[in-house]
């Protein structure tokens, strides 16, 4: 069991206060992002599902506590019932053992890894989850099959690498490396993405840059999974290490040089055929959206405005129409259409409500409101601004070893 630091409690009282007065909407996106936002929370059923959200929940009503707030480090003590994220994830949680320990018989090596940041945070007033989540680490590390370049499988049966491992499993092993000041570890996540990258990174489309869905034993995906990409780019930012700013870019790189359709990322990139794989839909667009958004801020010498221009112009799709002619944000908070979750190969867009995408939307507004408090973005007002940025510097310093 680990134990906990009782040195920081009475930082608890300030901590709750700054939450208690933080406005989580201060900009109008011109759609309902409070229903999206709430659909968001009560539609996940899946572990990657639930630590999506609550990752939402956190960048959306707590970004002072989220590794993009300005003092993340050293990972604060505060009351679940005062953090609406950690509450939320508290009650997702299934405990198990190893890799599974905060979702036990999830079949996914990877996936329960997603509410890792969540259980690190919550195990500074709680030892049970601070436990899980030095399984979890420990399982990852120790018993999940490895790829032959050595990159961590993200199935428990057998080596497969798939994008979506990069949204869930180095985000996490970066925050429990900074937490416990583990500078081996820290390199080590920054080299499962270099190793990913390797393996998925395609070398046959004129989209230079993006990255093929899944390679390995028993399954592969070697298209141009738009959501994949996402993953790989928003889960690179939410490491905040210099190292990875140049993976981040050659995938939105190789994504901005897509064929859109109506305004959105195609399903699979390369796909032109819009009845087929190539629909356009609002997942993939709102989380690589939203990763451009964060790097605006963090490294906005290399994502400068041409970059904020686009993810403003898939911003402003969803807030308008689909080529339907109905909203891409239903009066029920609806982000439509989607690709399906269950089965990303669907040529049916998925119009019922994709736990993923309606976390991705949020994400996305959470992304931007916070660049335009950073004045790296804008709402035609040019009010909010306030730098918000130190994750970044946080990680780095422990990579390079400087003071």
């Amino acid at each position: 069991m680990v134990n906990i630091d009782s040195t920081i409690l009475p930082a608890i009282s300030l901590i709750s206060a700054t939450i208690a007065d933080f406005n989580a909407f201060p900009i109008s996106p011109n759609f309902d992002i409070r229903t999206v936002a709430k659909v968001a929370e009560t539609i996940p059923t899946h572990s990657w599902e639930f630590g999506t959200s609550a990752e939402a929940q956190l960048e959306l009503y707590n970004p002072e506590l989220s590794v993009f707030g300005a003092t993340p480090f050293p990972v604060p003590s505060v009351p679940k019932s005062q953090v609406r994220a950690l509450n939320y994830a508290a009650n997702t949680v299934d405990f198990g053992t190893g890799y599974s320990a905060l979702a036990k018989g999830d079949g996914s090596a990877g996936d329960p890894a997603s509410l890792g940041v969540s259980a690190v945070m919550l195990g500074k007033t709680n030892a049970t989850f601070a436990d899980a989540a030095q399984q979890t680490v420990n399982g990852l590390l120790q018993d999940v099959p490895r790829f032959w370049n050595g990159a961590i499988s993200h199935r428990a049966d057998v080596p497969q690498l798939w994008a979506d491992f990069m949204y869930m499993v180095p985000p996490f092993l970066a925050y429990y490396a900074a937490d416990t000041e583990d500078l081996q570890l820290l390199q080590d996540t920054v080299r499962q993405c270099e190793l990913y990258r390797q393996i998925l990174q395609s070398n046959t489309t004129d989209l230079k840059g993006v990255w093929m869905h899944v390679m390995g034993t028993g399954y592969q995906d070697t298209g141009l999974w738009s959501t994949g990409n996402a993953w790989a780019a928003a889960g690179m930012t939410r490491q905040a290490i210099d190292n990875l700013t140049q993976y981040i870019k050659e995938i939105v790189d190789g994504a901005m040089t897509a064929q859109k359709d109506g305004g959105l990322l195609r399903n699979y990139l390369d796909n032109l055929d819009s009845n087929g794989h190539g629909f356009g839909e609002i997942s993939g667009s709102s989380l690589l959206a939203s990763a451009v958004y964060r790097m605006a801020v963090l490294q906005p010498q290399v994502f400068s405005q041409n970059y904020v221009a686009w993810a403003d112009s898939i911003r402003m799709t969803i807030t308008g129409n689909g080529t339907d002619g109905n909203p891409h944000i239903t009066s029920t908070g609806i982000a439509t259409p989607a690709v399906n979750p269950m089965a990303w190969q669907d040529t049916t867009p998925f119009t019922s409500g994709s736990p993923e995408g309606q976390a991705f939307i949020v994400l996305m507004y959470a992304g931007w409101r916070d660049c335009v408090k950073a004045g790296q973005c804008s709402t035609g007002s040019g009010a909010l601004r306030k730098r918000m940025h130190g994750g970044l510097h946080r990680y780095s310093h422990l990579i390079h070893g400087s003071s």
